[in-house]
């Protein structure tokens, strides 16, 4: 696997996506020590989602986050789940048929050039995507969540992140820079594009800076963390 000089430019970011879709959901559980789904509980108990009208799940991936969206949010709420990557997009529809009475839109597009309306959702949500983000690009999603939110609407994030504690991150950047891409070369049948999650978390840390740009655009914003901080996340509202 060739790693360019700039590892959040669109094109590369994409194509790691498709080529990872396959097998992503469960390298998720693994790279979470099997946590990922009580942190999407988590993260999405951050937001009031009972008076849910228009739910965005940006980088939705396979949309693993809607059968909790839909334990809390009414029968009607609308999700529009929003993906660059042809192969999350094709295993979201897929993903889809479980909620065949519930009103779930998918867009193939690129999240800064997307075609949601302004101030249409009540939330904005996502899973595991913020690592991929230059700095630049961050401000660019502060951008669209504030864009795309109604006054008053919600959002929350969250991804995996470094933890604070010196042997519990040495630990796990251990196992996600080594050992992950191990699982994923011989479990999985899959290279070493697992590499890269590693690489990403690293830079990223945890969403400190996420929280800091969020505040500079003018949306109020809350630092989350979890378990002991190999998850951390934001949350907060579009005031008026």
């Amino acid at each position: 696997m060739i790693v360019p000089d700039d590892i959040y430019e669109t094109v590369f970011v994409q194509d790691l996506f498709d080529k990872m879709s396959k097998t992503y959901s469960g390298m998720n559980t693994i790279t979470s020590f099997g946590f990922s789904n009580r942190w999407r509980r988590q993260f999405l108990k951050e937001i009031d989602l009972s008076n849910a009208g228009v739910v965005v799940d940006l980088m939705c991936g396979m949309g693993e986050c809607w059968k909790y969206i839909y334990k809390t949010a009414p029968h009607e709420t609308k999700i529009v789940g929003l993906d660059f990557s042809e192969g999350m997009i094709r295993l979201a529809e897929r993903n889809k048929k479980q909620f065949n009475e519930k009103n779930i839109r998918l867009l193939r597009e690129n999240l800064f050039e997307n075609s949601i309306p302004d101030n249409s959702a009540s939330h904005v949500i996502s899973g595991f995507g913020l690592k991929t983000f230059s700095e630049k690009q961050l401000r660019d999603l502060a951008s669209e969540v504030k864009r795309i939110l109604k006054e008053e609407g919600e959002f929350s994030f969250i991804d995996v992140s470094v933890p604070r504690t010196r042997g519990l991150r040495f630990f796990y950047m251990v196992y996600l820079k080594r050992i992950i891409p191990f699982i994923g070369k011989w479990l999985l049948n899959n290279s070493d594009e697992y590499k890269m999650l590693g690489v990403y978390t690293e830079k990223f840390g945890n969403a400190e800076q996420v929280l800091r740009i969020f505040k500079e655009s003018g949306l109020e914003v809350e630092y989350v963390e979890y378990f002991f901080g190999c998850a951390s996340g934001i949350r907060g509202k579009k005031s008026g």
